[in-house]
């Protein structure tokens, strides 16, 4: 038996109406999330998944860790290559992808709208997890008329299978950017993020121009297979991490078997806005022993000095536990918003010299050992 234990607020693990865990059940190519089959055929509900997953919950419980089968996924060839595949598809030649689904991921008391959105590249525009894809919304360039729009990246939310595990499709993790006027307080429509708005207002059938993917940064290093890796989001941040985790928990990926700690904190505002809290819950409930779920909900959480909670005020909690992961070797990833870094790297600075270290040496050495992970935008 293995025990989930969380401080303050605890992560929420989902259970069925009546209280008790539902096994995932695995047939040819399905998987089922809380009843819900996954199919090649038929993307995933967020949303309703979403839904349920915030309806009721537990504080903490014992968790039986049986044998936990994974869904197949094709093709395996795409594990052949050596090298990440780069830049396929360049600004003024992308490539013309189809939208299969948009799903908004959050609950109606979370500030502000994401939504996932999947695909269809056909196999066409292949990738690894923790690269980009880049978008070109349509219209033309108000700085350039004549010109299309400029692109813009967004990690690929998804593995390198995709949500229906064939190799087809990729997701994408969007936040509605919009704009308010300091002076009135109202939206001012003419200042709305143009590709952000394009996606989450997208239909199926709708066509999209991709570019790349791009990125080696985030890559997920395979060569230790039993490697702890750290991963610390904010918001839609969580992006690369929910391929990571695909990968490693939830497909049957024949030459990669994870063995290691994967060890996820995300910040965001408040319980609806938590991203795939049902998938990662799930993988919680399944891998007590391989993965650990750390949230920081600015909006409903103190941290130790009655502050908001942010991510690096977890960070600083687990600080003993996570200096020696890295000790040990492990990999820690930064995603999200670029302001996130400062508070985090002035309070990774607090705790080294705590310790009697210099922070300064220590990031330089894990940056010499490819230790160290950040994409931020």
């Amino acid at each position: 038996m293995a025990h989930c234990i969380f401080s303050q607020v605890p992560v929420r693990v989902p259970i069925s109406s009546d209280s008790s865990f539902r096994r995932p059940v695995f047939k040819t190519n399905n998987v089922t999330f809380h009843d819900k089959s996954w199919t090649s055929g038929k993307p995933f509900n967020l949303r309703s998944e979403n839904a349920r997953s915030r309806s009721r919950f537990v504080v903490c419980m014992s968790v039986q860790q049986a044998s936990k089968p994974k869904v197949a996924v094709s093709p395996v060839t795409l594990e052949d290559a050596k090298e990440p595949p780069l830049h396929l598809y360049k600004n003024k030649e992308p490539y013309t992808a189809t939208i299969v689904s948009v799903e908004r991921l959050v609950g109606p008391m979370a500030p502000g709208e994401t939504s996932h959105i999947v695909i269809d590249h056909g196999g066409n525009v292949p990738y690894w997890e923790g690269q980009s894809y880049g978008v070109i919304p349509p219209g033309e360039n108000p700085k350039k008329p004549g010109s299309p729009q400029n692109v813009r990246l967004y990690s690929i939310a998804s593995s390198r299978y995709g949500d229906n595990f064939d190799g087809k499709t990729a997701s994408l993790c969007v936040r509605r950017a919009v704009y308010y006027d300091p002076e009135t307080g109202k939206e001012d429509p003419s200042r709305k993020g143009v590709c952000s708005n394009f996606l989450c207002d997208s239909k199926p059938g709708d066509k999209i121009q991709l570019t790349g993917p791009s990125g080696k940064i985030m890559l997920l290093p395979e060569d230790d297979p039993n490697a702890t890796h750290i991963m610390i989001a904010t918001g839609t941040g969580v992006a690369p991490y929910r391929g990571y985790l695909r990968r490693m928990f939830l497909e049957d990926v024949p030459t990669f078997k994870f063995g290691g700690l994967a060890w996820l904190f995300l910040g965001v505002a408040n319980s609806d806005s938590l991203l795939y809290d049902d998938e990662f819950s799930k993988y919680l409930q399944d891998y007590p022993d391989q993965f650990r779920y750390d949230c920081a909900l600015s909006r409903e959480q103190r941290n130790k000095s009655g502050g908001k909670m942010y991510v690096q005020d977890k960070i600083e909690e687990y600080s003993d536990e996570i200096f020696k992961l890295l000790d040990g070797g492990a990999h820690i990833y930064f995603c999200g918003l670029k302001g996130m870094m400062p508070g985090i790297q002035d309070t990774l600075k607090r705790v080294a010299e705590e310790r009697g270290e210099s922070w300064d040496e220590r990031l330089s050495q894990l940056k010499k050992n490819k230790q160290w992970h950040v994409e931020v935008y």
